[in-house]
């Protein structure tokens, strides 16, 4: 009995030896297939790059609050304002230039214009429009005259496109006394009308303009009307007054006193009479005297 326990507990090892190291071992590799599918003849092409993805924009820098629009006509002013330096980088002027320079109206504009809070609008009358006057109109003028005509296109304050419409005709102007001088200013829409009694003129584009200065084109010269259509000159005689006689003259006497026609003839009578008085006398007298010298004899 000892026997066959022992021989059955070897059996036992032997079976519990044998699965021990059979399920130890790894599980066999799955059987590659026979063969691999087949590759396309022609397989689709590649494109050689992906493509450009496209690159970020710059971090752009918060947005600043955006600076005036400058008409297009106005050049950049620096260092003091000179207003023939203006015209002259805005060219089309030099006529208009030239006489604000003869006449020294440039160097009071400058004066005023960069030592006080003075402010200017000017009408700029292009070299065109000079060329249209009657030839020998600006030559013909006296210097006081061509001194009154470019002060007649400055106004002395600032006013602005939109500001026109508030200004009361007549305009006064540098040129002096709006009676003499009358500029009337109208508008119509976005439109500026000019009229001087002579030229009706319609403003054109901004020259220049800043806090102290803005500058009007005008196609147009504003001739005014005391230079050029002066009022007829009143009688001197017509306008003295009567001077009343003063004390250190001789009062009139009767003989200075005025004779009525009745008067005359009353003189006349009695001057008649004592001429024909004194004319028989002398015959009387004649002919006492003939008797006299005819007894003597």
């Amino acid at each position: 009995m000892a026997k066959q326990a022992l021989s059955s507990l070897s059996i036992l090892l032997v079976v519990l030896f044998y699965c021990i190291t059979t399920t130890a071992q790894p599980a066999a590799a799955p059987a590659k297939p026979a063969d691999s599918p087949a590759l396309p003849a022609n397989p689709p092409a590649q494109p050689a790059s992906p493509p450009a993805q496209p690159a970020l924009p710059p971090v752009q820098p918060a947005a600043k609050a955006p600076a005036p629009a400058q008409p297009a006509l106005v050049p950049v002013q620096t260092g003091a304002t000179d207003v023939t330096k203006i015209l002259q980088k805005a060219h089309g002027y030099s006529v208009f230039v030239r006489l604000l320079k003869s006449t020294g109206v440039a160097k009071q504009l400058y004066g005023q214009l960069n030592n006080s809070n003075n402010g200017f609008t000017i009408f700029a009358p292009t070299d065109s429009a000079f060329s249209n006057l009657k030839a020998g109109t600006i030559n013909s003028l006296s210097d006081l005259q061509k001194t009154q005509l470019l002060q007649f296109h400055i106004l002395n304050s600032v006013v602005s496109l939109s500001n026109f419409q508030t200004l009361s005709n007549p305009v006064p102007t540098e040129a002096g006394d709006a009676g003499a001088f009358p500029l009337n200013i109208t508008t119509a829409g976005n439109q500026v009308n000019i009229s001087t009694g002579l030229v009706n003129a319609t403003l054109g584009n901004t020259v220049y303009s800043d806090d102290q200065l803005v500058i009007y084109q005008v196609t147009k010269v504003l001739l005014p009307l005391d230079i050029f259509n002066p009022k007829p000159k009143k009688v001197a005689a017509a306008l003295a007054p009567v001077v009343a006689p003063t004390s250190s003259k001789p009062k009139p006497t009767k003989e200075d006193a005025p004779v009525t026609p009745s008067a005359a003839a009353k003189v006349d009578a009695a001057a008649a009479v004592s001429l024909s008085r004194h004319g028989m006398l002398e015959f009387i007298g004649v002919a006492v005297v003939a008797f006299c010298v005819i007894k003597r004899t």
